[in-house]
């Protein structure tokens, strides 16, 4: 590790992160650089404080809506530092103070060793005489390295059910932070660039993972909100440069406040940024090798089983013992290892929608009890899972008068009700007893091993039972579900849980360093999913991020083939009426079965890149690699284009001499490759047909060719 202090400056990092602190009494307390390693110290002062804490009674230093130049951050000052090591971990504990409101901030930076990237974290304390209320505070804020605004861009992407993870790059001098000449009138600039999401979707209209690149050097930042409700990352221009400010909620966009009695600390949600000097690739890399750390272990992490779901394009709720039989005996045969029960086994014949909550087995669907059916897929070997909607009660549902008012969401004393479902608030010990009971007795009395634990609504603001604020009041409940599951886990450390919100509305990493997979989309249209499959390693691990692929009896072969494609390069989430196919359709489902269990192992070790850049909603060719060790796994879309033929820069191969091998599908026409290894350049053909996907394994050695080769994808 390295850990220099002096009268100045705070250096603290490993051999793969650099951070830099200011700490001169002169000037702000902020982070000069956050990089790989070797930034060269400019001279001039750093102005962006380290920590923003926006109070009451003390607001702004400017007018803006800005979480920069708070009054409170620009005022303190440096307290000291410390370091310490927990396990794997080290951490960097920096402490501010303010001395006209009494308030200390301490500013947490921890990191694994050889990894560019770190978790941070900031807690408040109110070391005054007067009660103090928040009404935002930033988890990390930091000048961007001293880079122009002119050189940046800004990676975001909007999100939405069954169009999750539409990512943009542009320059940041286009998207909201235009040149003011910010020196010719002597002020930092108002105006930001706010990525913004409200309510109990953290996913459901912007992504809380974000980028700024520096087109001239490759300087890269990759930072991601980790919190399972509202938050707020934004970039700015500052005279000196461009900001960056991460945090939960606030006051202006949550109605978020929270008052601390003297005495009291409150702590921010957490973040993770990765740092690169070589651009996104680099940034992605970083940012994949730190998720794999702050997950929760579990058997799962290195078992990878294959999923097969009832639900999508399928059952489609509608779950009975005549209907699952057949199809679990075909999952099995197609190599399945869980087989999940979507909706609807809990519902006798009546709409279910709003009468859910007690999750007892339907006795009109199962005649021989659900018992059977979760008998057949244990016989088969499979893992029996079921689908859970946990912190929903609908307004019919018997529970809705057996739990008291006082274990929901509310607004001025009224429960608060959203598509026909009353909202759990699991600060309440009646409400967590109800799920642990639920979770308890579908384990251990029916041997439930996997759970689809989804959540189709949005509470909004928040409540005020017991908070300062509706959006105080919601944090708090973000904060108990997650002492929730991890209570769960505690109990059954072998249970698979799988994050679902209508697709990926809640696809963050509170969640995700909790739960082993995430639903990525809701989409049933297998033309339109790779671009959500091919964008997900932004947001998540590769071995965690479940994409559908539900191939079906009336599909060509390439159809086949192409939405097997689409799970392939993730955690494969099998579905489709495989019970109705053909031998030939059925041989081909359980090829892609077998190709993706040898290779789901280097795909947790695997890291991503994108030869044709992230891709667009629209897109004709899209294209999704992971790398691991020697080995790149490249998988390729071709959605109706009118050009037969795609190059694909692959520069980590560029000089290498590559083997190209088809792993799926094999009894396919072949597209033919052209390799050009000077250029770092693969160059695919394919027939011209409206969709076609293939599957492929590069492997190579470092070997300078003279001039490129010509051969078969095979």
């Amino acid at each position: 590790m390295i850990s220099i202090e002096s009268a100045t400056g705070v250096i603290w990092g490993h051999s793969a992160l650099e951070l830099v602190v200011d700490v001169a009494p002169d000037g702000a307390v902020g982070v000069r650089s956050l990089s790989t390693g070797g930034a060269a110290a400019d001279g001039t002062p750093v102005t962006q404080p380290l920590v923003e804490i926006l109070v009451a009674g003390q607001g702004r230093a400017r007018v803006s809506h800005r979480f920069s130049e708070t009054a409170v951050g620009r005022r303190m000052v440096y307290a000291g530092s410390a370091r310490r090591t927990d396990g794997k971990w080290s951490e960097l504990h920096v402490d501010l103070r303010d001395e006209l409101t009494g308030l200390v901030a301490r500013t947490v930076f921890r990191s694994v060793d050889g990894i560019a990237a770190c978790q941070i974290t900031t807690t408040v304390t109110n070391h005054g005489q007067e009660t103090v209320t928040l009404l935002g505070l930033t988890s990390f804020a930091a000048g961007f390295g001293g880079a122009r605004v002119e050189d940046l861009d800004v990676l975001r992407a909007d999100s939405e059910w069954l169009g999750e993870g539409r990512w943009s790059r542009r320059p940041l001098r286009e998207d909201a932070v235009p040149d003011l000449n910010l020196g010719l009138h002597g002020q930092d600039g108002r105006g930001r660039l706010a990525v913004v999401s409200t309510g109990t979707w953290s996913t459901g209209t912007v992504l809380p993972t974000g980028g700024l690149v520096d087109r001239r050097t490759g300087q890269a930042w990759l930072w991601q909100v980790e919190h399972n409700g509202a938050w707020r990352w934004e970039v700015a221009e500052r005279m000196d440069g461009a900001y960056v400010a991460l945090l939960g909620p606030t006051d202006i966009d949550h109605q978020w406040q929270h008052r601390m009695m003297p005495g009291e600390s409150f702590t921010s949600v957490p973040v993770s940024l990765a740092v690169s000097a070589s651009g996104v690739d680099g940034a992605i890399a970083a940012l994949t090798r730190h998720r794999r750390e702050i997950v929760r272990l579990h058997p799962d992490r290195t078992a990878l089983p294959v999923v097969f779901n009832d639900y999508m394009n399928t059952i489609m709720g509608d779950p009975t013992t005549e209907k699952l039989l057949p199809l679990i005996d075909a999952a099995a045969a197609a190599g399945a290892e869980v087989f999940c029960i979507d909706a609807g086994w809990y519902d006798n014949g009546s709409s279910w929608w709003d009468s859910v909550g007690e999750w007892l087995p339907s006795r009109t669907r199962f005649p021989g009890g659900i018992e059977e059916v979760v008998a057949r897929i244990r016989d088969l070997g499979m893992v029996p899972g079921l689908w859970l909607e946990p912190e929903v009660i609908g307004v019919r549902s018997p529970m809705a008068d057996r739990l008291p008012p006082s274990a929901f969401l509310q607004r001025g004393g009224v429960r608060l009700v959203e598509h026909g479902r009353y909202h759990l608030d699991l600060r309440h010990p009646r409400a967590v007893a109800h799920l642990d009971a639920v979770v308890d007795r579908l384990v251990g009395e029916l041997g439930v091993g996997y759970f689809k634990l989804d959540y189709n609504i949005d509470a909004g603001a928040g409540t005020d039972v017991a908070a300062d604020s509706a959006g105080a009041g919601l944090l708090a409940c973000n904060r108990a579900h997650l002492a929730w599951l991890d209570g769960v886990l505690d109990r059954h450390p072998g249970l698979i849980l799988e994050n679902c919100a209508s697709g990926a509305m809640r696809m963050d990493y509170a969640m995700m360093a909790r739960m082993q997979l995430q639903s990525t989309s809701d989409q049933q249209d297998f033309l339109r999913y790779p671009p959500i499959a091919v964008a997900a390693p932004m947001s998540l691990l590769p071995e965690q991020s479940a994409s559908w692929a539900y191939p079906q009896p009336d599909m060509s072969e390439e159809d086949i083939a192409f939405t097997l494609c689409t799970g392939m390069l993730g955690r494969l989430y099998l579905s489709g009426r495989l019970d109705l196919m053909t031998t030939a359709q059925l041989k081909s489902v359980h090829a892609a079965v077998r190709v993706h269990q040898q290779i789901r192992a280097e795909l947790a070790t695997a890291v991503p890149l994108w030869p044709l850049g992230l891709p667009a909603w629209s897109d004709r060719w899209l294209s999704l690699a992971l790398t691991s060790g020697d080995v790149t796994y490249l998988a390729v879309w071709q959605r109706d284009s009118d050009q037969a033929s795609v190059t694909l820069p692959l520069q980590h191969l560029r000089d290498c001499d590559v083997e190209l091998e088809v792993l799926y599908p094999r009894d396919l026409p072949v597209w033919t490759s052209d390799w050009n290894a000077p250029a770092g350049e693969l160059t695919l053909t394919a027939e011209r047909l409206p969709a076609s996907a293939r599957l492929f394994r590069i492997s190579h050695r470092t070997s300078p060719i003279p001039s490129p080769t010509e051969g078969s994808a095979r």
